[in-house]
């Protein structure tokens, strides 16, 4: 497909990204009609009047909901299969139960967010958060309280380790682009990741479990977890189906860093042979068939298909949502409203980390993905940074961060994150606006502020 030129000027472009924005949220909240029914409509008139082609808007519209999919629907459906056999086999109780007689009860939160800080290291935030949600819900029923207090601190802590730390893709790439030494960004991303974690993440977490008293969700809750129950999986079992897509990851996001640095050769079969074996949907694919095998000890084929059927269900409605949203972040890319956006605020002569940090900020709320932000900010700004002298090794990194602050702050309803949390937790729309859009910002926000300190001090 050819790419689309704007039809608009800026200010008209914004106008019809706010108003489309507005539209979709009242058909949401006031008239009830469902996300997926609505996202789609509203993709289809904000395509319209953007002034894509008649020929372009359905291409358009796949493209946009294809390629989410692509990257979601096999991630959540395999890690949809590992949490229930994890939940159904008392798997996740057992590692529910570790947690807390290491850390105590009063700091189940915080050891979530700490193996949370762990998975995210390689594992991207989609596919930690779905593995790591059946030991979410399985300390929030047996602690009782909202399942908020317990899911937001690790959902924030994949969520930073995604954006901030390298080997994920996006600041692998907005380094590359800006001339960052990745050995040090991953150490100046943990720096100034971990406290952002602690403030925006697990102490604001706490607090909205507080404020937002929410059950653990009805679809982990109930069905046929009773009347499949066995003998509970070991420690060391449960350990080695979850660090086992951590380790097959790592096989991809290692050996792509070090392609990246030049240690070793990306066109060598043994190199792409392994990093294909660590592509996230092979690597749950592979620890899938494992579970079934450790886990399903003891229990007949039937079981197993019947564990694996019932998982499957549940998260069908929540690949669809979040394909669409990703439908509607992708017609917002294909008006030229991030590209307008960007360009307006890179004109406006801020100082270099601030208008880095701005710029992410208005790709992110234009068109939804933290990626696309991050390294299309990094592309805007790659010439700048070249020209600027004077720039420290800090300072580079400092100016990836502050961009991936910006690719985080405002999630709503065209990111497919925004969905993937609100639907696994059962919000709707506004509470989902309350509290993970709330965090989100307080998490970019927070992290720009001491990439901030940093460019000034250092």
């Amino acid at each position: 497909m050819e790419e689309i030129t704007p039809a608009y000027g800026t200010a008209t472009l914004l106008l019809i990204a706010a108003g489309a924005v507005a539209f979709l949220l009242v058909l949401i909240l006031r008239f009830r009609l469902h996300a997926f029914v609505a996202l789609t409509l509203v993709s289809l008139l904000t395509a319209l009047i953007t002034g894509v082609a008649f020929k372009d808007i359905v291409p358009t519209l796949m493209t946009g909901f294809g390629s989410t999919l692509a990257s979601v629907a096999l991630l959540v459906g395999f890690g949809a299969m590992i949490g229930r056999l994890l939940q159904v086999t008392g798997g996740a109780q057992v590692l529910a139960d570790k947690l807390i007689s290491v850390f105590g009860e009063s700091r189940a939160p915080f050891a979530l967010g700490v193996a949370s800080l762990l998975f995210g290291f390689p594992i991207f935030f989609d596919a930690g958060l779905v593995v790591m949600l059946p030991i979410i819900f399985s300390i929030a029923t047996r602690l009782g309280g909202s399942v908020l207090t317990y899911a937001l601190p690790a959902a924030g802590a994949f969520a930073v380790m995604h954006a901030f730390v390298p080997p994920h893709p996006g600041p692998v790439a907005a380094g590359d682009l800006l001339g960052a030494d990745l050995g040090l960004l991953v150490l100046v991303g943990l720096v100034i990741g971990l406290p952002t974690w602690f403030l925006g993440g697990y102490l604001y977490g706490l607090w909205a479990g507080r404020r937002f008293v929410l059950p653990v969700p009805a679809f982990m809750t109930g069905g046929d977890a009773g009347a499949l129950a066995g003998p509970p999986p070991t420690f060391k079992t449960v350990m080695t189906v979850l660090l086992l897509p951590l380790g097959l990851i790592f096989l991809n996001t290692g050996l792509n860093t070090l392609a990246t640095a030049g240690v070793v050769s990306g066109d060598a079969t043994w190199v792409n042979m392994l990093r294909m074996i660590g592509q996230t949907p092979v690597a749950l694919l592979i620890t899938v068939i494992v579970a079934m095998r450790l886990l399903g000890e003891g229990r007949s084929g039937v079981e197993i298909e019947k564990i694996m059927d019932g998982a499957l269900g549940p998260v069908c409605a929540i690949i669809l949502v979040t394909g669409a949203g990703g439908m509607f972040g992708g017609v917002l890319r294909a008006s030229g409203i991030g590209q307008a956006l960007a360009s307006s605020l890179s004109s406006v002569g801020l100082p270099l980390i601030v208008a880095a940090f701005l710029i992410a900020t208005a790709l992110r709320v234009a068109q939804g993905s933290a990626t696309v932000a991050l390294t299309t900010t990094a592309g805007l700004l790659a010439p700048t940074v070249a020209a600027t002298e004077g720039l420290s090794v800090f300072d580079h990194c400092f100016l990836v961060i502050a961009i991936a602050c910006g690719s985080t702050v405002l999630s709503h309803v065209n990111d497919s994150g925004f969905w993937l949390v609100g639907r696994f937790l059962e919000m709707d729309e506004k509470m989902t606006l309350r509290t993970w859009t709330v965090m989100e910002t307080l998490l970019g926000t927070i992290g720009f502020l001491i990439a901030l300190i940093g460019w000034w001090l250092l």
